[in-house]
């Protein structure tokens, strides 16, 4: 065996397992449907930030219209991308619940009420009123965990049976309803519990608690540099060996990322100064946003400027439609791109070297930071980097380059895989020809 094989060998026996683990993790599984759940109602409220901050608009009109046309499409923001929490948390542990076996719709609820219970009210300003950024940013952390335990303690509470049970020709909707009673209460009591508890404490709340303990570490060291190189290392690793990167990755991070993301978003609209650099779209439209995982739209137009062999030029017609819109599979499986050692390096390498280019622009200005809009993952290149950063033609020019980067990086690698092709196919036509050719008996 050479020292490739036994390369090659070696990260299918390290990573194989890890990527099992995650995949099969019902924690996980529930946080990533959580947050697709609410993944529609984020796009909806993204696409209003964006409608109501179109560039030059309040140079067009008055300043009075300008302010009475943010504000009327304000709400739409407001109860969408403001309380995006809320949604996580019903996706949760609905899923949660649901994987188990149980009434999904009462996980959602259960974990819902669990979090609004735990969540402080401001009693003085409105009495029995919630603070929005507690349903926001701020309280996404809280959120996850509190669905995650509220989901547990109610199946918990069902599995051993501590249920109202109906006479016979009640209606199922009726009898289900009431089984659900005890376990939803005796869950909902443990978090009223908990929060009263915490009075007590110097953190005084649940969010104080989570905030200082886990979410502010967590969120410094996903923000960062080298946790983000890591990051994209893996999703790259674990597409090489036919695994989804970005969902195995994304399940862990995006509380994360979208807790980053949602800070931006709030200092956009305030007119602030934006605080991350890294957050959700910094790597959906700039990392995995040019043609998906490993931006292979710039590969796909390498294709088509080197390509001599049947085999790559047809990948390329084949991947190109997709790859528009950020759908890399026919490729990935085409080319191949899983377990072909000629492009491991590339496939590293390229997200790796483009990352650290578009961390940098931006922390040092050259490019505006990500406005915190979720732009839809199907949005083609250069329209999303404009929209992703507010409406900036610079995050659209840094895309160009950053397909022009992964472009140089792969080109050499190309060359050689389409040399091979068009070789082996040489080789194949000339045997056609001579069986061909050889005079029958």
């Amino acid at each position: 065996m050479n020292n490739n094989s036994k390369f090659m060998d070696l990260l299918e026996r390290v990573l194989m397992p890890i990527a099992e683990k995650l995949n099969n993790n019902r924690y996980l599984t529930a946080l990533r449907d959580g947050f697709l759940v609410a993944l529609p109602l984020i796009i909806f409220g993204s696409i209003f930030v964006v409608l109501a901050n179109l560039p030059f608009l309040d140079q067009i009109i008055s300043e009075s219209a300008f302010t009475a046309y943010q504000d009327a499409l304000g709400p739409a923001s407001a109860a969408t991308l403001s309380i995006m929490a809320l949604f996580v948390i019903i996706g949760i542990g609905y899923k949660l619940v649901e994987h188990s076996g149980g009434e999904g719709i009462y996980g959602g609820v259960v974990a819902l009420a669990a979090f609004l219970i735990l969540t402080p009210q401001m009693v003085e300003e409105t009495p029995g009123g919630i603070p929005t950024s507690a349903l926001g940013a701020e309280g996404l952390f809280v959120g996850i965990i509190t669905a995650f335990v509220a989901a547990e303690l109610y199946y918990f509470f069902v599995k051993k049976d501590w249920t109202i049970k109906m006479p016979a020709g009640v209606p199922g909707a009726v009898t289900r309803s009431f089984s659900a009673l005890f376990p939803i209460a005796l869950s909902l009591t443990a978090f009223l519990i908990i929060r009263i508890i915490f009075t007590f404490t110097p953190f005084e709340t649940v969010q104080n608690f989570i905030y200082t303990v886990l979410q502010e570490p967590l969120t410094v060291l996903g923000g960062g540099l080298p946790a983000t190189i890591a990051a994209v290392l893996l999703i790259q690793l674990f597409w090489f060996f036919g695994l989804h990167g970005q969902i195995l990755v994304n399940s862990v991070l995006d509380p994360i990322w979208y807790t980053l993301n949602n800070q931006n978003l709030e200092a956009f609209q305030a007119g602030q100064e934006l605080p991350n650099v890294v957050t959700k779209q910094f790597i959906d439209t700039f990392i995995v946003g040019i043609g998906g995982s490993g931006m292979t739209l710039a590969i796909i137009l390498g294709i088509f400027l080197i390509g001599r062999s049947r085999q790559m030029k047809q990948v390329g017609k084949v991947s190109a439609p997709a790859g528009i819109f950020n759908v890399n599979e026919p490729f990935i499986f085409g080319l191949p791109v899983i377990l072909n050692p000629l492009v491991l390096i590339p496939w590293l390498l390229a997200p790796v070297v483009v990352c650290v280019m578009v961390y940098y622009s931006m922390l040092t200005g050259l490019v505006p930071r990500p406005a915190g809009i979720i732009v839809p993952w199907t949005t083609p290149p250069l329209i999303s980097g404009f929209l992703a950063t507010g409406n900036a033609w610079q995050g659209a020019v840094l895309q160009l380059v950053s397909m022009a980067v992964v472009f140089v990086i792969w080109w050499p690698f190309l060359k050689v895989m389409d040399k091979q092709y068009y070789e082996q196919e040489q080789t194949e036509e000339a045997a056609a020809t001579t069986e061909t050719e050889k005079p029958s008996n």
